[in-house]
């Protein structure tokens, strides 16, 4: 997986070294290693080796060895950040909540609330072995009828996750609102193009209002991951291909899981598609091997028993809420409110994003 480098006011010992720096630092040593020497993750004062893991784009995850301890860290990116996003607490919970069903998760070994330890709230969980595909697939799994293999695990550990009977783990309180998810989602980004956009895309209005009038009715509710791909779950380290964790549950809550198996859709390629651009984040997928759409989408229904009358609209609406997202970023750099040069690249990314979401809205692939 591509990993950010840590910048020198990322980490410091003491708060008082990170108040000296331009920005406030992503980990503070010395609380961090108090807090975990209460959460029984290394002892007394063995130091920690900190690891970035990811691009940093968005929540910030590190890899903290202390002794013989290896974990995982997640934390939210630098403020200011918009009401309810980045919720760590809020992944934890949905991690924990799934510990006890067959869904394929990570641990949690220990969350904070206190902002004082780091800056932000954070939660700690285990570290797994394996492998993530982004852009390669590796030498053990790179052969037609792994990559099929992989492809159809992946569509299993959704089936597996909507499975789960959300209530009985313990996310009925307070984590989502079942009824009513579709309304929700196109109202509320509906909204947000309003506040994020810095110009006139027609096709973001049009495919706005065919989301409106086309809404399928929602049939069942269950635990929505929010960005199910393929680069956000691991597979173990050997053949044959098998997923063993699903990871960043950042956008989880209680919905329509039809809205899961779009943003799947929408997130991966084949062979014949033209070149998605700047957000086509699972080119690797137009190898051979790798099924289609329709394939992925008929063995989701075949497993799952859900009618797949209406996934285009789910794959559309997958699209379209990525258009809103990616202008807001690009309002966020082009104005100074963040400073990552990545951000800048994304204005003609997101008319082009724009341009298939009614491709995909009338029918084409």
């Amino acid at each position: 997986m591509p990993s950010m480098e840590l910048a020198h006011d990322d980490v410091v010992e003491t708060h008082e070294e990170g108040a000296a720096n331009d920005r406030v630092p992503l980990l503070v040593l010395s609380s961090l290693r108090t807090f975990l020497d209460g959460a029984g993750i290394g002892t007394g004062e063995q130091e920690i080796g900190v690891t970035p893991v990811g691009d940093g784009h968005s929540n910030h995850t590190f890899i903290l060895d202390r002794g013989a301890d290896s974990v995982i860290l997640r934390r939210p990116p630098r403020g200011p950040l918009p009401p309810s996003a980045h919720d760590m607490l809020r992944e934890a919970r949905v991690l924990r909540a799934v510990q006890t069903t067959p869904v394929k998760a990570p641990a949690v070994l220990a969350t904070c609330a206190d902002e004082a330890v780091i800056g932000a709230p954070f939660y700690v969980m285990e570290k797994m072995d394996g492998h993530v595909i982004t852009d390669t697939v590796p030498d053990v799994l790179d052969t037609p009828e792994q990559r099929r293999a992989l492809s159809f695990e992946l569509v299993d550990a959704l089936v597996e996750l909507h499975a789960v009977d959300w209530r009985a783990a313990g996310l009925g309180e307070g984590f989502g609102k079942p009824d009513g998810y579709l309304e929700r989602q196109v109202k509320r980004f509906l909204g947000l193009w309003e506040h994020n956009r810095t110009r006139e895309i027609p096709e973001v209005e049009r495919v706005g209002a065919w989301l409106r009038e086309h809404m399928p009715a929602q049939t069942d509710s269950t635990i929505v991951h929010g960005d199910f791909r393929l680069g956000n779950v691991m597979y173990a380290p050997e053949a044959p291909a098998r997923l063993v964790a699903i990871f960043d549950w950042e956008m989880s809550t209680i919905g329509d899981p039809l809205a899961d198996l779009g943003y799947l859709q929408m997130m991966w390629s084949e062979a014949t598609d033209p070149d998605g651009g700047m957000f086509e984040l699972n080119r690797v997928t137009r190898a051979e091997g790798f099924p289609t759409r329709a394939e992925m989408v008929a063995r989701y229904e075949e497993r799952s028993g859900r009618s797949m009358t209406d996934i285009t609209w789910y794959t559309t609406l997958a699209l379209w809420k990525a258009i809103v997202f990616m202008e807001g970023n690009y309002k966020r750099a082009t104005s100074g409110a963040s400073d990552d040069p990545f951000l800048k690249t994304f204005g003609d990314g997101v008319i082009e994003l724009a341009r298939r979401a009614e491709e995909v809205s009338r029918g084409g692939a």
